[in-house]
């Protein structure tokens, strides 16, 4: 059984294979065969590894964070102006800088993005994240489950760290679901 985003699709295979012929001037995070890319002004960059690894550092776990919050302002961006490389995309990247990333959690789950369950799990985890840029340690840190776990104990940030990689397994998902609708709707009006 091959991995729902590992298995490279056909859009996003199609998509790539037209920017090699032609520039196109669009912006899109495109994820296809566990590799991602960043298309933008008509230039394709490598983009994130595909798999997340959280270990016991600040910066790690807020770079982790950093990457999830990108695919968050990407899917808003998707489902409001596509894969528009216009003022109409800057000016929505702006004011998506200014929307608490809870709001837009709760936002995915309005527009049934996110289901109950996976948006109350990216809250918890973000909520980490808000601990932690309140306090110097990790370990004056705890994880909210249905009782707080202290990221002191190593089996409790082996859990978080866990929870973190699924979560990001799961977005990883969601995204590769969202971006194929986009791309299947400018494929047909390539063929046009």
């Amino acid at each position: 059984m091959t991995d729902f985003y590992t298995t490279p699709t056909m859009n996003a295979s199609k998509l790539l294979k037209i920017t090699k012929k032609q520039e196109l001037k669009l912006r899109l995070y495109v994820i296809n065969n566990n590799t991602h890319y960043f298309l933008n002004r008509g230039k394709l960059e490598r983009g994130f590894s595909n798999s997340l690894t959280v270990t016991y550092s600040r910066n790690n776990i807020f770079s982790a964070f950093s990457k999830m919050a990108f695919l968050f302002d990407e899917l808003i961006r998707l489902r409001i102006v596509g894969m528009s490389n216009k003022s109409d995309s800057d000016e929505l990247l702006y004011i998506l800088n200014l929307i608490p990333v809870n709001r837009k959690i709760r936002t995915f789950l309005d527009w049934k993005v996110f289901s109950p369950e996976f948006t109350k799990k990216m809250s918890r985890l973000f909520e980490v994240r808000n601990d932690l840029m309140h306090n110097i340690t990790i370990s004056d840190v705890s994880y909210k489950l249905e009782q707080n776990l202290s990221l002191s104990n190593k089996k409790n940030f082996q859990k978080f760290s866990s929870d973190m990689k699924s979560g990001w397994d799961e977005l990883l998902k969601i995204y590769i679901t969202v971006q194929d609708k986009t791309l299947e709707k400018f494929i047909s009006s390539e063929k046009s």
